[in-house]
């Protein structure tokens, strides 16, 4: 099956938004999930962030792959956090790149299920930094956000340089990077 949306890249301005909180759960939102599962397979990505798909709504849907099958979390929130620790961390949103990621190990979650029903739980280890990652997206803030200046410098050239391989008229990072104001002035917070 044909992925049903394009997964945003850094440079669109979409994920530089923070997304509004969710006010109706309905079918629609239920359908919407469904579609972004679909996605994020496809992608071979563990969470996605409705941002990502261009959606400025406060939700996530992720699979650990542990059996559990795929989830949704309507309007988190990181109620508190604790310990810290490093992880090699990529985003679908910023294609072929990885970098090491300090975030909080341990963070305790809040938000809605599909059913509407409150979800709390602790994650640690990959869901906690799942749970970061995703939660990041709706705050308008990517993993190279995390960055110091030396990584940030070496990020911004390696996206240069898939952007000069990407296809002219590729939406997303190839369109994105290829403007010198829009990778100089779009891409990066200061």
């Amino acid at each position: 099956m044909a992925s049903p949306y394009a997964i945003r890249i850094i440079g669109d301005p979409v994920l530089r938004q923070r997304a509004s909180d969710v006010t109706e759960i309905d079918g629609r939102l239920a359908a919407l999930c469904q579609d972004m599962y679909v996605t994020m397979y496809e992608a071979q990505g563990a969470g996605l962030a409705a941002p990502q798909v261009g959606v400025q709504k406060r939700f996530m849907v992720y699979d650990l792959g542990a059996g559990d099958g795929p989830q949704v979390l309507i309007n988190p929130v990181i109620t508190e956090s604790d310990g810290e620790c490093e992880f090699y961390e990529g985003c679908l949103s910023v294609p072929g790149l990885r970098f090491d990621i300090v975030r909080p190990s341990t963070v305790n979650i809040t938000g809605l299920n599909l059913d509407e029903h409150e979800v709390e739980f602790e994650a640690d280890d990959f869901l906690g930094r799942l749970m970061q990652h995703e939660l990041d997206h709706l705050n308008g803030i990517l993993l190279i956000d995390h960055l110091d200046e030396d990584q940030r410098r070496s990020a911004k050239k390696a996206l240069r340089k898939i952007a000069m391989e990407a296809p002219s008229g590729v939406a997303g990072l190839g369109a994105e990077l290829g403007s010198p104001a829009k990778s100089k002035f779009g891409l990066f917070r200061s």
